[in-house]
C-alpha cells in the first residue's frame, strides 16, 4: 500500500488530463439516484483532495482519508487556500475509524485496485458497512483485467514537463492478475538539477464475482455495477467500471 511519497509533489500536474469536473458530475449523479444528495460523506483513498473539493462544493460535507501524509499535505494546502470545510484524516483504508456513520462512502481513481489481497478487500468493506448509515451506499471505481491485461499491460509510458518528467513501466502477470508499475520521476528542485525519485506500485485486477463474494462476506448488498460514466452494464471492453454497494444491517432510527 505504500506509495505517493516522490510522485506527491507532482502528481496533481501529471494528472492535469483528467477530467475531474466530469468525474465529479457522475458521481454526484450516482449518490442522487440512490437517494445521497448532501449530508457527510466519506472519499476513501482521497489523494491530494481535487475531488473531496468538488463534492464538498456540490453542497456534501466531506471527509478524505488517505494513507499517503505527503498526499494529504497537499491536499491540505489547497484547502487552505479554498476555505472549505472538510477533514482530512492520514489512515489506511484497512483500518480507517471515523467519529460515526456517513451517508455514503465513495472511492476513485483505482484506489481499491491498491488491495492487492482478497481478505484485505473484504476487509475495507466490512468497515465501510460499519460506519455508513443504515441502507447507505458505497461506491467505487475498479480497473478491469482488460484494462491491466490488455490495454496498459505491457506498456510503457514516459511524459516530459518543465519541471519534472516520469517514466512508467507496467508488467502484468496473468496467474496473479497483479499489475506491477515501476515509477521513475525527475523532480526540478534548483535551477538545472532533477532529484530522482523512484516507485513501485501494485494493483490487482478484481473480476466482478470477486467483487460480488467479498461483498456478501463482509455483510454488503451488492446492488449494481456500471460501465464507468454510463449507467450501462459492464462490458468485455470495459477499461473502468463503478460498483455500488449498499449497507445492510443496521435497523434505521
Amino acid at each position: 500500500m505504500d506509495a505517493y511519497s516522490g510522485f506527491a509533489a507532482v502528481y496533481d500536474a501529471f494528472m492535469d488530463n483528467v477530467p475531474y469536473e466530469e468525474w465529479a458530475e457522475y458521481l454526484a449523479g450516482l449518490l442522487a439516484d440512490y437517494q445521497v444528495t448532501g449530508g457527510l460523506v466519506l472519499d476513501l483513498g482521497c489523494g491530494t483532495g481535487t475531488l473531496t473539493e468538488l463534492l464538498a462544493r456540490r453542497g456534501f460535507d466531506m471527509i478524505g482519508v488517505d494513507a499517503s501524509e505527503e498526499m494529504l499535505q497537499i491536499a491540505m494546502e489547497k484547502k487552505d487556500a479554498s476555505g472549505l470545510d472538510i477533514l482530512y484524516l492520514c489512515q489506511d483504508m484497512r483500518e480507517f475509524e471515523l467519529y460515526g456513520t456517513v451517508a455514503a462512502v465513495v472511492s476513485l481513481c483505482d484506489s481499491m485496485n491498491y488491495l492487492t489481497e482478497y481478505e484485505d478487500l473484504v476487509t475495507v468493506f466490512k468497515l465501510v458497512n460499519n460506519y455508513l448509515d443504515p441502507r447507505g451506499v458505497f461506491i467505487f471505481d475498479l480497473n478491469t483485467v482488460h484494462k491491466y491485461r490488455d490495454e496498459i499491460g505491457e506498456e510503457t509510458i514516459a511524459e516530459s514537463r518543465e519541471d519534472a518528467g516520469f517514466i512508467w513501466e507496467n508488467y502484468y502477470d496473468e496467474d496473479s492478475r497483479i499489475n506491477e508499475y515501476d515509477l521513475t520521476l525527475f523532480v526540478r528542485e534548483d535551477g538545472d538539477l532533477y532529484r530522482r525519485y523512484d516507485e513501485t506500485h501494485y494493483q490487482r485486477a478484481y473480476e466482478l464475482a470477486e467483487i460480488r463474494k467479498a461483498a456478501a462476506e463482509a455483510g454488503m448488498e451488492f446492488v449494481t455495477a456500471y460501465d464507468a460514466f454510463t449507467r450501462d452494464a459492464p462490458r468485455r471492453d470495459s477499461g473502468r467500471i463503478y460498483v455500488v454497494l449498499r449497507e445492510r444491517g443496521k435497523i434505521p432510527g
